[in-house]
């Protein structure tokens, strides 16, 4: 994902109109859409808890205590009353995540944890997690060591946006037949034009030229709003979506430095 992700492609107005975030917010005081809401809330911890694991990974936990304390803090996030406490104004949901994580970990630390896993919570095993979406983000020991947690957080984050969008671009290409095309072609999806030599990839699918431009075209327009799409369903409000992508632009750009 580069800055040009944050710039093109840009989805029809309207396209965006409810998300998981803004349904979650909506519902926060809401008792007929309670389990809605909750499911909505679910949903997203399941998608980015490698962030949450990273952080308190970072954080100096082992790894099994970072695995307990992954899973407990996401029980604190659906069974309390973490969702009348959220502030709608800051509107991000990893913004407001990350600071509730904080304070999470802060109280493990100034008191007696007592763990209290279990409930109607219903999660999946942390090995099914890991199966389920392995990440293609290699990030070294001594990086891992000198960056601070709150960067770790927003490297997965991003890193997470990036592989979500790349799996459902690969399932769309999959269902219609053309899994040989984004195998070939999802290595240039943000190359610069000089990069990508349109003779080598036509010769490697056997299309003409003008076929693999023109694949290409509409992979990259496809996979940018795919990434809008997933910004999306974490800010309440759609004129976020922007700066929401370029910040993660640049987090992931910077992580590559």
């Amino acid at each position: 994902m580069n800055s040009a992700a944050a710039n093109d492609g840009a989805p029809r107005p309207g396209a965006f109109a409810t998300t998981r975030w803004s349904l979650i917010l909506s519902g926060a005081d809401s008792k007929g859409a309670e389990k809605e809401t909750r499911a909505a809330l679910a949903e997203l911890c399941r998608i980015y808890w490698r962030p949450i694991f990273a952080f308190i990974s970072r954080r100096g936990y082992s790894a099994e205590d970072a695995e307990d304390l992954t899973q407990d803090f996401f029980v604190m996030i659906l069974e309390g009353d973490w969702l009348q406490h959220a502030d709608p104004s800051r509107g991000r949901f990893r913004s407001l995540l990350l600071k509730s994580l904080q304070n999470f970990l802060n109280d493990a630390v100034d008191k007696t944890y007592a763990r209290k896993r279990g409930g109607d919570v219903s999660f999946v095993s942390w090995d099914a997690w890991m199966a389920e979406a392995p990440s293609q983000l290699s990030i070294s020991t001594e990086t891992l060591n000198s960056w601070p947690a709150e960067r770790l957080f927003d490297v997965r984050w991003a890193a997470t946006v990036v592989e979500r969008a790349l799996r459902r671009l690969r399932e769309e290409c999959e269902r219609k037949g053309r899994l040989r095309v984004f195998d070939v072609l999802s290595a240039y999806l943000t190359a610069e034009r000089d990069d990508v030599s349109s003779v080598n990839l036509a010769t490697t699918l056997g299309v003409p030229q003008a076929t693999v431009k023109k694949l290409l075209y509409h992979m990259r327009q496809r996979y940018r709003w795919l990434l809008r799409d997933e910004v999306a369903h974490t800010v309440e409000n759609p004129a976020d979506i922007e700066d929401e992508l370029r910040y993660l632009c640049s987090a992931l750009a910077a992580s590559s430095e």
